[in-house]
């Protein structure tokens, strides 16, 4: 039995998960909108309301504070992804508006997205804060390979809004909200459709952390790492585009 299992291995087989161990990612049917909301940082659109909400955000690396929840909503376009979410928060940090800049250490939300699963070291990944702070990113060789030299998406629209003081933690804040649009232009090279079609699967993970006080690490699809790690598309959720 050990030589059979050591020649497995040595021969880069998987050995199957038992079913306490396997992974099944969790997916989200993205409705198709005929109107597009209006990008204001306010989630009111008429749009939204056919937008199933995710707000079961796993939280892999917590350890200490309180857990603070986060809900979002997707939809789609010929034109755009567009991304809607609103983050419960006690104390919101966001100082960092400069492209590709240290928004990390600010509370930020973040989309990694595998525009077409037959690829799947192809991936991107944006992230933002409520003040507008945005990093954008391309692996076009998986997760342990150099992200692309130089990649900005271009012609995104973007709005927060927030309930609360900035930067100061010594009052209590209710939440802060964004709005991103994200033209499906910026992934025309990876995606099976251009434009995308209903029923077009893409990967991808919804990615929450940062923060000053209260350090917050939750995501919608468990990354399955023992350490704070979203870049694994291995483990990212199934987007279904719908009718």
């Amino acid at each position: 039995m050990r030589f059979h299992l050591a020649l497995i291995l040595a021969c880069g087989f998987a050995v199957p998960l038992t079913a306490a161990e396997e992974f099944v990612p969790p997916e989200y049917a993205i409705a198709r909108t005929t109107e597009p909301p209006t990008i204001d940082g306010k989630l009111d659109d008429a749009a939204w309301k056919h937008a199933k909400v995710i707000d079961e955000f796993v939280f892999p690396w917590h350890t200490a504070g309180e857990k603070e929840p986060s809900s979002a909503r997707l939809l789609w376009d010929d034109d755009c992804l567009y991304i809607g979410h609103v983050c419960t928060d006690q104390h919101i940090t966001a100082r960092h508006t400069e492209r590709d800049g240290m928004i990390a250490k600010d509370d930020c939300f973040e989309i990694m997205l595998m525009p077409n699963p037959i690829t799947p070291e192809k991936y991107y990944n944006l992230e933002w804060n409520v003040i507008g702070g945005i990093i954008d990113n391309h692996r076009p060789n998986g997760p342990d390979q150099p992200r692309a030299e130089k990649w900005d998406a271009t012609r995104l629209r973007f709005a927060g809004t927030h309930v609360g003081t900035l930067n100061d933690d010594t009052d209590i804040d209710k939440s802060w909200t964004c709005e991103i649009a994200i033209p499906w232009k910026n992934f025309e090279p990876h995606l099976k459709h251009f434009p995308p079609k209903p029923g077009d699967i893409l990967r991808g993970n919804l990615n929450r952390h940062g923060g000053d006080t209260n350090l917050q690490y939750s995501q919608w699809s468990h990354g399955g790492t023992p350490k704070p790690q979203f870049h694994t598309p291995g483990r990212f959720g199934k987007f279904v585009l719908g009718e």
